[in-house]
């Protein structure tokens, strides 16, 4: 299955606006793992849910978080605004502008102030026991990182891996930033004509320790072997939707 046949199915589904399709499963996918990877409460259902009708169906007396939903409905906008913008290089702005898509409307009165959304940090932060950019070194040290990245000729998988291992040791936003990284892998490498992949959440631990190793002992091979098994799964997902079944 080449590529471009794929960017090709998921714009013109999107497009379409129908269910049942390689898009809406991606965008049904995609939004749950990677939010609950970062701890949302969200279950496949109610992701459906959010999706299909824009309501929520709860079962019981549990109680729904309103940033959970709304980081949710957030991530399907990201996902068709990365559709939208995918023949254009990655910039800063481009970054930028997927951080505040993530993030619009998630936030208390008291933390806009300080929170900066879709713009860099102000504050301090961490990620484990990592040591990320300071706020004032952030701009720097995403230009420079965007400069490395935009000199690489023929981008591979593992280029894309490492752009999301530094992206993260800046943790250039005050939050969000490992969604905006994970949607970034997704777009850099459908744009550079790669399969495609988003991470698990029941790959979390070994993504986390992959990230971990690679940026504390330069051990490259836990968080490679985590994206292929992840790029392997959603080839899966492209055959099933995409390949001819008739024999």
């Amino acid at each position: 299955m080449k590529v471009n046949e794929i960017k090709k199915a998921l714009i013109e589904q999107k497009n379409m606006n129908l269910s049942g399709n390689l898009y809406h499963k991606t965008q049904l996918d995609f939004a749950y793992n990677t939010n609950h990877i970062e701890g949302s409460t969200i279950t496949p259902d109610e992701t459906a849910s959010i999706y299909d009708t824009g309501t929520i169906l709860t079962s019981g007396d549990k109680v729904i978080v309103l940033k959970d939903a709304t980081e949710t409905k957030n991530h399907f906008t990201l996902f068709k605004y990365m559709l939208d913008t995918i023949d254009d290089k990655l910039s800063e702005d481009m970054v930028k502008r997927f951080h505040f898509i993530l993030k619009d409307g998630t936030l208390t009165d008291n933390e806009k102030e300080w929170f900066n959304v879709g713009e860099y940090k102000k504050k301090k932060n961490f990620v484990g026991n990592i040591t990320t950019s300071l706020p004032n070194n952030v701009a720097s040290d995403m230009k420079d990182l965007l400069e490395w990245y935009d000199k690489i000729s023929n981008k591979t998988i593992e280029d894309i891996i490492e752009f999301h291992v530094i992206f993260e040791k800046i943790h250039p936003f005050q939050d969000g930033n490992s969604r905006v990284g994970r949607m970034i892998m997704f777009r850099e490498c459908l744009y550079n004509d790669i399969m495609p992949f988003f991470i698990e959440d029941i790959n979390k631990d070994f993504y986390i320790r992959g990230i971990k190793e690679y940026q504390t002992n330069n051990e490259k091979g836990y968080l490679i072997d985590t994206c292929l098994n992840s790029q392997d799964n959603y080839e899966k997902m492209v055959n099933y939707f995409l390949e001819d079944n008739e024999e």
